[in-house]
C-alpha cells in the first residue's frame, strides 16, 4: 500500500502505539502540564484576552516550560514513534523520522505546553477577575486541556481523569507527521475568551 492509503495506515498505527504507551510517558505528561499551569498561574502579567495570548504565542513569548521535564516526555516518547517509523509504509517518512524524532516531538511538545499554558493564563485571569480571589490551580489545569483539545466543546467537570493520553496523541501525532499546532491553539483561545467561567468558579 502506498500514497494516501499508507499515509493513512501509519497515522492509525501511530495513534495505536501512543493508545499503548507506557504508563511513565503518560506520567511525564501529566507532570509537564501540572508545572506549566503553576508557572502560568505565578506569572507577573496576566494574559487577558486571546488577541494577546495570541500574539504573545506567536512571539514566542509564552510562559517557557521547564526543560528537563520537556526532555523527559521526548525521551520517553521516541521509542513509540520509531516502532511505528520501522514499519512505515510510505517513504517520505521512516528514515527522515527516525533522524530527527527527538528535534521534531521535542519542538511539538515545547510549542504544545506553551500553548495550554497561555490558555491556562486566559483562564486564571478570567476567574481571578469574576471570583476576585486566585484561580484553583486544577480547576484552570482542566479547563485548559479539555478546551485545547476539543475548543467548541462545553469542558465538563466530572471525575473523569485529565485526558493525557489524548494530550499525548495529539502532541506525538503533529510532530511525528510535520503538523502545526497554532491553529487549534489559536480556536481554544477564543473559546476560553467565551467560556462562562462563573458557571464554573461556583462548582
Amino acid at each position: 500500500m502506498s500514497g494516501a492509503n499508507g499515509n493513512t495506515d501509519d497515522e492509525r498505527r501511530l495513534l495505536q502505539a501512543i493508545l499503548d504507551a507506557p504508563p511513565a510517558l503518560v506520567d511525564a505528561v501529566g507532570s509537564l502540564v501540572e508545572h506549566g499551569i503553576a508557572r502560568a498561574l505565578s506569572a507577573p502579567h496576566p494574559v487577558t484576552s486571546a488577541a494577546e495570548g495570541k500574539r504573545l504565542l506567536a512571539r514566542e513569548e509564552g510562559s517557557e516550560a521547564t526543560a528537563d521535564q520537556v526532555q523527559r516526555v521526548v525521551v520517553l516518547a521516541v521509542p513509540v514513534v520509531r516502532t511505528l517509523a520501522r514499519g512505515a509504509r510510505f517513504t517520505r517518512l521512516p528514515w527522515v523520522l527516525i533522524a530527527s524524532t527527538t528535534f521534531s516531538i521535542g519542538t511539538t511538545v515545547r510549542a504544545g505546553i506553551s500553548e495550554v499554558q497561555m490558555i491556562g493564563a486566559l483562564l486564571a485571569h478570567r476567574l481571578e477577575t469574576t471570583t476576585g480571589r486566585p484561580a484553583d490551580p486544577s480547576l484552570v489545569r482542566r479547563l485548559a486541556v479539555e478546551l485545547y483539545l476539543a475548543p467548541r466543546r462545553t469542558p465538563q467537570l466530572d471525575d473523569h481523569p485529565l485526558p493525557l493520553r489524548r494530550l499525548l496523541q495529539r502532541w506525538l501525532f503533529k510532530g511525528a507527521f510535520g503538523r502545526d499546532t497554532s491553529r487549534a491553539a489559536s480556536k481554544a483561545l477564543d473559546a476560553a475568551e467565551r467560556l462562562d467561567v462563573k458557571a464554573y468558579a461556583k462548582r
